[in-house]
């Protein structure tokens, strides 16, 4: 008998609770090792050891900042929902179903004369989802773990507790992106002592400090490298104008209805104001006049047409 992982999904959201609890006790680990046992006195040594101490405290303090700022963005932040009895829009003046078809971003406001349509089998930019007993929009699937329809999702992450989706994926991929910065640092800080304990050197540090400098060394390498990993992949998504689960879907699709180009398709994640991009935050220029932000409309491709129904 086939096993069904969804029967597993309550078990997910109490591991999250406690990936939260493991995430904060690496940063603490982390920064007794980097901070307490090694940079913090090498302040007081004078010379090149004070001047590279110094670097890399305000390094590892900045990185920090940005990894905490980020993560807390991507658990707090709701990663949008279907309102009740949301209904499919469309232009009724000109008569088009999905009214973002091959515009840019000044043109792709939503309109003010829309209007609800009902349902119809033969568009396929109306889309019903049971378990939720209403409509989705586009690019809208149903978490079996958050038990509801989520905006553009790409997936349930353990490590958040929470759904990666329209409202906070920028705010992942910035978590991905200075985790990977700061684990690379703690990496190459501690690599002196971890090449000095295998070399037999001779080496001033209690076994506690010892054992914490190593843990430490060991666990940030292994998520430079898989985060690394996780980082280029999102990077290829965000390129197509995909999610993960859209990826799995369309497969060997030729052509993605929402692939505008590379800079539009980052535009939509970061915004178009650079000053924010680097940031989990959005300016209130871009979530006025870019409203894909909000996860319900996304222009498409002026060349695309709809496989034939036959």
């Amino acid at each position: 008998m086939a096993w069904n992982v969804f029967r597993f999904c309550t078990a997910l959201r109490a591991l999250g609770s406690i990936m939260i609890v493991f995430v904060l006790a690496i940063i603490g680990v982390t920064y007794y090792a980097v901070v307490v046992a090694h940079y913090a006195p090498s302040l007081f040594l004078g010379g090149f050891n004070t001047v590279s101490a110094i670097v890399v405290l305000f390094l590892f303090h900045f990185l920090l900042v940005m990894v905490l700022w980020s993560y807390s963005s991507v658990v707090l932040t709701d990663p949008g929902g279907v309102p009740p009895n949301w209904r499919p829009l469309r232009d009724e003046e000109k008569g088009d179903a999905d009214p973002l078809v091959g515009s840019g971003y000044e043109s792709a406001e939503l309109c003010l004369n829309q209007s609800a349509v009902p349902g119809d089998p033969t568009n396929q930019d109306l889309r019903f989802c049971f378990k939720c007993n209403q409509f989705k929009p586009p690019r809208t699937h149903h978490c079996s773990v958050c038990k509801r329809c989520i905006l553009k999702m790409d997936h349930h992450c353990v490590w958040v507790v929470n759904c990666v989706g329209a409202l906070n994926y920028k705010y992942f991929l910035l978590f991905l992106f200075y985790t990977f910065l700061e684990t690379t640092l703690v990496s190459l800080s501690l690599l002196r002592v971890f090449i000095d304990f295998f070399n037999d050197g001779e080496i001033d540090e209690t076994p506690g400090t010892l054992a914490a400098t190593f843990i430490t060394f060991v666990l940030n390498i292994a998520f430079a490298l898989s985060v690394l990993g996780f980082l280029i992949m999102h990077i290829s998504l965000v390129r197509a104008n995909t999610t993960t689960i859209e990826a799995y879907e369309k497969k060997t699709s030729p052509k993605w209805r929402y692939d505008l180009g590379w800079k539009k398709n980052f535009e939509q994640v970061f915004g178009t104001e650079k000053k924010f991009w680097f940031i989990p935050a959005y300016a209130e220029n871009d979530l006025r006049r870019m409203p894909f932000l909000q996860g319900f409309e996304y222009p498409t491709r002026p060349d695309w047409e709809p496989p034939q129904q036959h």
